[in-house]
């Protein structure tokens, strides 16, 4: 397995399966157009934020999108992990901790001493969040009415 930045047409592949990456990732309560993710997506890389992609014999399994997000009290930068993602006939084979590996890995490199994320309550992946030394640090709670 190759872990790597995508090329511009992986990248078009990444934005087709983000919506479906969202919808995941939020237990099926958001399920955004392409439209707003590409809008999304297109505000994060012009701010500096990168995909890797995992690879192997050059078929997309899966992706993290990584960059820098400021604390909102601080001012403080930190590494952030916007999103990860594997495409389902791949998962059960460790391309998660691997990809957050190599996340880590490039987030220090740039500089950051602290790698922050946010998951909704119920995520799988929070298993592996805790698993790789990730703390709860806030708690955003909602009230339907």
């Amino acid at each position: 397995m190759d872990i790597r930045k995508p090329t511009d047409s992986e990248l078009k592949k990444i934005m087709l399966l983000s919506p479906q990456a969202i919808y995941d990732g939020t237990l099926g309560e958001v399920l955004p157009s392409n439209e707003k993710t590409e809008h999304l997506i297109a505000t994060l890389l012009e701010k500096g934020s990168y995909y890797l992609i995992a690879t192997h014999n050059d078929k997309l399994m899966g992706w993290i999108l990584i960059g820098a997000s400021k604390d909102q009290f601080t001012d403080m930068m930190n590494g952030f992990i916007y999103e990860l993602f594997v495409i389902e006939e791949f998962r059960g084979n460790g391309i998660s901790t691997r990809l957050m590996g190599a996340a880590i890995d490039c987030l220090r490199q740039d500089g950051y001493s602290e790698i922050r994320l946010s998951a909704f309550a119920g995520n799988q992946a929070i298993q592996l969040y805790n698993k790789m030394g990730f703390s709860i640090r806030t708690v955003a709670m909602s009230l339907t009415l």
